[in-house]
């Protein structure tokens, strides 16, 4: 093979072995990568011997044969260790003269420099170029593979032409003084690392998009893991259990367990005993009752003072009713033997205050509050009464087989049955429990432990104390306080 470099056929072919393993690695982006240090080096030896060796035709003749035996060096260090051994025992052989490089290198300074300050030039954008080439890989983008490999092409493409014009032409590759060059030389360097910068931010940025990427999946399953919490948290409501969504940060619960707590809902309860009331008498009316009647077979001594108040007989009928069984912990309803604790009974409040009662029911109808709501039902709503309203049983049969039917009249009755078992549930929170009284008809009236529900009602002109007629709702000792009992007052007048 003739040789490029020497033009001498007679050089056992180094350096266009050389090129030819320059070449191949340079022409074929896979191999770029393990070679581009060791090939940088070679090239830039490879060029500057060429320089070297255009200086004049007698002196290129006189040092061939050194170029020829140095070059080859360069490339020995890329090759495997069998091709070392025979490459060094092919230059070993050779001759050497013994003109120094450096007399070639003195002869022209300048165009050395300059040629040297092109040589740095274009390996800078050569690294350039291959960092994108890199770059365009991870992600894997095929045009900016395809954009970068011409690049690196061109730039390999101005290194041949480089080697070729000093070896050919003219030692100097521009027709510009030395001092210019090099100015040129470094604005292109500088231009090349600020390619290579711009493809460094453009890489952040690729792997800053991804990051958000991941971010916005993390949000997502956060929120689908919210969404799977918020149902779980239900399940427990319905089951009377505790959560951890009736806690705080610090693991209290956000509702304060007080005596102000318990009593607003004492008056709770004693509203929804009177709202309850309301439909019951309007259905009494409805079926043809004696109203009257009614109300004197509920407590016969009471002496009303006007007509209308009759309907505290009816309320007084209600609390008897669901307030049966109060003081005991299991609110005379049978469970399976599960031993409750003050926390639980506080868990249970907060978990059914803030739900419909009949969404519960509808989802675990077997449930300890179903039960105490079938139970009092079939309690309070007489099969006489049910069958006079509805004309039927077909409500109370359908509650006793476990049912909670969805009828405005059983709607309104699990209202009643909510706000007393959240009563029940709070008193057996505190400790000590909440102890209720009770307070019969014809007892003498306390105005410590009693509250009348007329206000305006006065004695007649005599000395005896007012006598309790009804109790609409009974009274409570919390720690050392009392809530009073609500009663109605027999044989008062109202005042003018």
């Amino acid at each position: 093979m003739f040789c490029g470099f020497c033009n001498d056929a007679d050089c056992h072919h180094q350096h266009a072995f050389t090129l030819l393993n320059l070449d191949f690695i340079f022409t074929r982006p896979s191999n770029f990568k393990q070679g581009f240090k060791g090939i940088m080096l070679a090239g830039f030896i490879l060029l500057l011997k060429c320089s070297l060796s255009s200086t004049s035709v007698v002196e290129y003749e006189l040092n061939t044969h050194k170029i020829c035996s140095t070059v080859p060096l360069l490339a020995l260090a890329m090759l495997p260790t069998g091709a070392k051994e025979t490459q060094l025992r092919e230059s070993n052989s050779q001759k050497v003269h013994p003109q120094p490089m450096e007399e070639a290198m003195n002869q022209n300074p300048e165009a050395m420099e300059t040629l040297i300050s092109k040589i740095f030039t274009n390996i800078s954008s050569l690294k350039s170029a291959y960092i994108q080439l890199q770059a365009a890989h991870t992600p894997y983008d095929p045009d900016k593979i395809h954009t970068a490999d011409k690049l690196v092409i061109s730039e390999l493409k101005n290194l041949s032409e480089l080697k070729h014009f000093y070896r050919e032409n003219n030692p100097k590759p521009v027709c510009v003084s030395p001092q210019d060059s090099r100015l040129a030389a470094e604005i292109q360097e500088q231009q090349s690392l600020l390619k290579t910068y711009e493809v460094m931010v453009k890489k952040f940025q690729s792997e800053i998009q991804n990051k958000d990427s991941e971010i916005h999946q993390l949000q997502q399953q956060i929120e689908e893991a919210s969404q799977k919490r918020a149902k779980l948290e239900k399940n427990l409501k319905l089951r009377g259990l505790s959560t951890k969504e009736s806690e705080d940060e610090n693991g209290f619960f956000p509702v304060d367990l007080t005596p102000d707590l318990f009593t607003s809902t004492v008056e709770a309860a004693a509203k929804a005993i009177h709202d309850f009331s309301k439909p019951l008498i309007n259905m009494m009316k409805a079926a043809g009752w004696d109203l009257d009647a009614a109300a004197n077979s509920i407590e016969p001594d009471v002496v009303y003072a006007k007509r209308a108040h009759k309907k505290y007989a009816f309320e007084s009928y209600i609390c008897q009713r669901m307030f049966s069984g109060f003081e005991q912990e299991s609110f005379s309803v049978k469970s399976d033997n599960i031993t409750v604790t003050k926390e639980s009974f506080f868990h249970q409040f907060l978990a059914l205050r803030e739900m419909d009662p009949l969404d519960m029911l509808g989802q675990n109808p077997d449930s300890i509050f179903g039960k105490f709501c079938r139970s009092k039902y079939l309690v309070v709503v007489h099969p006489k009464m049910e069958a006079s309203f509805f004309g039927n049983l077909d409500q109370r049969n359908y509650v006793m087989g476990g049912g909670h039917p969805r009828t405005p009249f059983y709607q309104a009755f699990l209202k009643l049955t909510k706000s007393i078992w959240l009563l029940h549930r709070l008193a057996y929170s505190f400790e000590p429990n909440v102890k209720v009284f009770q307070v019969k008809g014809g007892s003498e009236f306390s105005d410590v432990y009693m509250e009348s529900v007329v206000k305006n009602l006065i004695m007649d002109d005599n000395d005896e104390k007012p006598k309790v007629g009804l109790m609409v709702m009974p009274g409570f000792w919390i720690g050392g306080s009392v809530i009073q009992s609500k009663v109605y007052l027999s044989g008062m007048k109202v005042a003018e």
